[in-house]
């Protein structure tokens, strides 16, 4: 199986305020360099013919962090998308985001969505940032959603099925992710795509996501490709 194979890589960036303090050094500082990191994954990302990329960028969870740190990932954010929107449109990578828009501040906002727009034509990768997201809260709103349309008589209970509540998902413009990445040593999803993550493959690695290297990404490509993928079914010719 070549990386072509993988449409959909989504990554839990974790472990940026470890790396910092490990160093001794100001928990931003880890999320600088996390973010020279993800360009880099992003560009390596385009060049190996993936489609679509999704970075866990900031979680519900996260704006429980201190103000200070929560401000300081706003600017960043805000910093890189105004430095990068350009070079994103140069190498035909389309950007968007998933998650409540709603709570981010209006400067970094006004940014998402110039992002947004200028990318919208592009057509090669695609990048999406999970912003201000949780997976529960997705279910909750697609939910909120179906009932709306049983309550106002538009949809009959018995018609509700997967296709359906997948549809009313933020993510129902993409194939669910084929391969899900987590850095940092821990072992869990940690309320990411946890309805799209029912087949996906999962990959850990002790590694903190700022010394994540081009090399461990390919190391996790190179274990994508080792597995068998049955949906829950047998595959016949091991009938296992």
């Amino acid at each position: 199986m070549s990386a072509n194979s993988l449409q959909h890589l989504a990554i839990i960036m974790d472990g940026n305020g470890r790396w910092a303090q490990l160093r001794k050094k100001p928990r931003t500082f880890g999320h600088i360099k996390g973010a020279r990191v993800a360009k880099k994954i992003i560009t390596e990302s385009s060049r190996c013919g993936i489609k679509y990329l999704t970075l866990y960028a900031f979680s519900t969870e996260n704006w429980f962090r201190p103000q200070d740190e929560v401000g300081f990932l706003m600017r960043l954010l805000e910093r890189y998308l105004i430095k990068e929107t350009e070079n994103l449109v140069k190498e035909n990578v389309r950007f968007s985001v998933i998650g409540d828009m709603s709570r981010l501040p209006a400067k970094v906002r006004a940014q998402v969505e110039s992002s947004i727009k200028k990318t919208s034509a592009c057509t090669g990768l695609h990048v999406c940032f999970a912003l201000s997201y949780g997976s529960r809260q997705e279910i909750t709103l697609a939910t909120q959603k179906i009932a709306e349309l049983v309550k106002s008589g538009q949809l009959d209970p018995k018609n509700i099925n997967e296709d359906l509540i997948q549809s009313q998902l933020m993510t129902s413009a993409v194939p669910d992710p084929d391969l899900i990445i987590r850095t940092s040593g821990e072992s869990r999803l940690s309320n990411f795509l946890m309805w799209q993550a029912a087949y996906s493959e999962l990959y850990f690695t002790d590694v903190l996501w700022p010394d994540f290297t081009l090399d461990d990404f390919h190391k996790s490509i190179s274990y994508f490709s080792t597995r068998q993928r049955r949906f829950g079914k047998i595959n016949v010719e091991f009938n296992v």
